[in-house]
């Protein structure tokens, strides 16, 4: 049985006479996992890239709580100037969230864009969503993307001690008392204001990624091994999701 601690808690809470949804949460326990998951596997970012993946791994789980509990969700922001495609994925059924960065072989777009893709247990068609963002803040990005692709205005929170908060506008919200907001405001909202906690989810950064589920992408080179391995007794190959890093011998493929 997982430990309650190991999962960030995201309280999803309605402001009554405002008319606006918020969700918030501490996220100490999912980067605990995250640098984990950096150390097991080798990997380390740049400090700017870091901090990047760290705020949209926070943003997108604020955002899958807003959201009905079936639907997994995807974001991609491909970048410029230095290029690179940030990625994160999760789902409050999985009770997970994952994402990496990509820095090789990314194509260089003229602007900013910024992809989201929700799927459903149902298996519909998933839903995508494509626009363009200004500046390399995910922070900023969800302001943006509430506005562009939800159709309701939301602003998002950086607070001390890696907390994070979004709220977002519900039919009839007071946007301008939404668009005053301060992090001083925010900070102090249940002192402040009426509210109601609606539920809450929880959240831990995991990919569920293992080497028999990636070994299929390269049945391909079934027939042509030496191509692949190019005279090498193994290979290293990563997950698409989270960067793991997996070693693939001969005999495996």
């Amino acid at each position: 049985m997982e430990n309650a601690e190991e999962f960030t808690k995201i309280e999803s809470i309605f402001v009554r006479h405002r008319n606006a949804l918020v969700l918030r949460g501490q996220f100490t326990p999912i980067y605990t996992d995250y640098y984990l998951h950096l150390m097991q596997h080798g990997l380390r970012y740049p400090g700017e890239l870091d901090q990047m993946l760290k705020d949209a791994l926070a943003m997108i789980t604020l955002h899958l709580t807003a959201r009905p509990w079936a639907e997994t969700i995807a974001w991609t922001a491909n970048l410029r100037a230095p290029r690179i495609n940030l990625f994160v994925t999760g789902s409050s059924l999985g009770e997970a969230v994952t994402g990496r960065i990509f820095t090789e072989d990314v194509r260089e777009p003229d602007r900013n864009f910024f992809y989201s893709q929700t799927t459903t247990v149902e298996g519909n068609e998933p839903r995508l969503s494509t626009m363009e963002v200004e500046g390399r803040d995910p922070i900023e990005w969800v302001n943006q993307f509430y506005c562009q692709s939800e159709q309701r205005p939301a602003r998002a929170f950086r607070l001390e001690d890696e907390n994070f908060v979004l709220i977002a506008a519900q039919p009839d919200c007071d946007l301008e008392w939404l668009e005053a907001l301060d992090e001083e405001a925010v900070k102090n909202l249940t002192e402040t204001e009426e509210t109601t906690l609606l539920e809450t989810r929880r959240y831990r950064f995991h990919c569920g990624c293992t080497l028999e589920k990636i070994l299929p992408v390269l049945g391909g080179w079934r027939d042509r091994p030496d191509e692949l391995f190019e005279g090498a007794d193994s290979i290293s190959i990563e997950c698409p999701r989270c960067a793991a890093k997996y070693s693939v011998t001969r005999d495996m493929i």
